[in-house]
């Protein structure tokens, strides 16, 4: 009886372990660079359409534009996958944790207002009950980093729609993208890498099962 405890604890714990989001990782942290990057291309050809407009131009702008869009629904469904999976993860590792649940770790970031500074927490919690080694000056840090340059990234998007003379703006608006463009892939790779060895050292001290 032990030894079959054993041996489903072992299967259990590292059943656990292969769930850890590295293939998600990697894959949103692909698309969102590849978002940030079409998004700099559709910031200069919106740029050359103003102070140039002409069909081609206009046309050049429409088709970049669209090919960012749909780096960026790529991007944000890579990345909310990748979260979902970290908090089922979190919740684990830490089940007497506050972890978000899976409806409000998804639901938070398209409630109007809420997605203002919801999805911080989500982070910051998710990231609280993956390791004791989620260090709160470096790695909370690195989260309001992240989410300064997200938020404001958004707010002067919106301001460039209703100022009569928007390129300034949306110059602040792309340094502001590859910031939080940069940042989130820190994000990630962080909560990864600390889920992943939490993941090992819980297969770790699982015992074998003996013959």
């Amino acid at each position: 009886m032990t030894a079959h405890a054993s041996e489903t604890g072992q299967k259990t714990m590292t059943s656990a372990a292969r769930r850890t989001p590295r293939i998600l990782a990697r894959s949103a942290q692909a698309a969102i660079t590849a978002a940030a990057v079409a998004d700099t291309f559709r910031a200069a050809a919106v740029r050359d359409n103003y102070l140039h407009h002409t069909d081609a131009s206009l046309h050049k702008s429409g088709l970049v534009s669209m090919i960012f869009v749909d780096l960026m629904v790529l991007a944000t469904v890579l990345f909310l996958v990748w979260l979902a999976r970290c908090r089922h993860n979190a919740q684990e590792l830490s089940p007497q944790a506050s972890v978000p649940s899976r409806g409000r770790t998804i639901g938070a970031w398209f409630v109007p207002v809420v997605n203002f500074f919801a999805p911080r927490q989500v982070v910051l919690d998710i990231g609280r009950a993956s390791s004791t080694s989620w260090e709160k000056g470096r790695d909370t840090t690195l989260v309001n980093l992240w989410w300064a340059a997200w938020v404001t990234h958004a707010l002067v998007v919106l301001a460039s729609r209703v100022v009569p003379e928007p390129m300034a703006l949306l110059v602040v608006a792309e340094a502001l993208m590859i910031a939080a463009a940069v940042l989130v892939g820190l994000v990630i790779e962080r909560l990864t890498v600390l889920q992943n060895a939490a993941l090992r050292a819980t297969v770790a001290i699982v015992p074998p099962a003996k013959a």
